[in-house]
């Protein structure tokens, strides 16, 4: 087979950090004593956090910072005397409980058991693994490889420098990393050297200079990418 490796992005492509993400948010809010406070600063909350995880991907914040940041922007901006460290390691604990994955999610991954799978995330390590074990995919992947851990983030390529020195990776050729971000996932594996799928569910148009190796607008077509790559090897052997 041409690929042996995938490289898995973990939110909004095998798991749906949306659905999770707002549990996490209305558990919070509700310990906090706020019953209304998704609904009152959801939209708020979405676009502050969009923005610093920008400003991760660019190395302008650290992971650490941006789990307090975030709701300290949000507070101030809406006049709130919360605790914003207290409340973002409550919000993480209530994260990490929340496992829900995207449509043929799992699937995907048991007709996948002749690759070495792995993720690749720029989340917080204790939520992401938490997050996994509690779903249908534990003892899916041969590991979870986060920016929290290696200490540098997508699409850094240290990251990557990183996660094939933990695989024991040789060969570039050899390896696929599927993920919803162009800016992220795929701009990073482009900027490595190895191929990329972009998974894109809704449809969104690539206004930016990245350019996937391929796209899939559903997980389940993965497989046929890697069944076609296989196929042309055998052919050219």
């Amino acid at each position: 087979m041409k690929y042996e490796v995938i490289l898995f992005d973990m939110d909004d492509t095998l798991f749906d950090f949306r659905l999770s993400e707002e549990e996490a948010l209305q558990k919070t809010f509700l310990e906090f004593g706020m019953p209304k406070g998704v609904s009152d600063y959801r939209t708020s909350y979405r676009e502050i956090s969009s923005i610093l995880w920008g400003e991760l991907e660019q190395g302008m914040i650290m992971l650490s910072e941006l789990k307090v940041e975030r709701f300290r922007r949000l507070f101030l901006k809406h006049g709130l005397e919360v605790d914003a460290k207290e409340f973002g390691n409550r919000y993480l604990e209530n994260l990490g409980k929340g496992f829900h994955l995207k449509p043929g999610a799992e699937k995907l991954c048991k007709n996948l058991s002749n690759y070495r799978l792995a993720v690749l995330s720029n989340g917080f390590h204790t939520v992401q693994d938490s997050r996994i074990k509690r779903s249908a995919l534990n003892n899916t992947f041969v590991d979870l490889i986060t920016s929290e851990r290696a200490g540098y983030q997508k699409p850094d390529s240290r990251i990557f420098d990183y996660a094939f020195s933990k695989l024991q990776i040789k060969d570039k050729d050899r390896v696929l990393i599927v993920g919803d971000s162009l800016t992220s996932d795929i701009k990073g594996g482009v900027n490595y050297g190895i191929d990329t799928c972009w998974f894109n569910p809704d449809h969104r148009k690539n206004c930016t200079d990245v350019l996937p190796t391929y796209e899939i607008q559903e997980l389940i077509d993965l497989q046929k990418i890697l069944s076609k790559s296989k196929c042309k090897e055998n052919f050219i052997d």
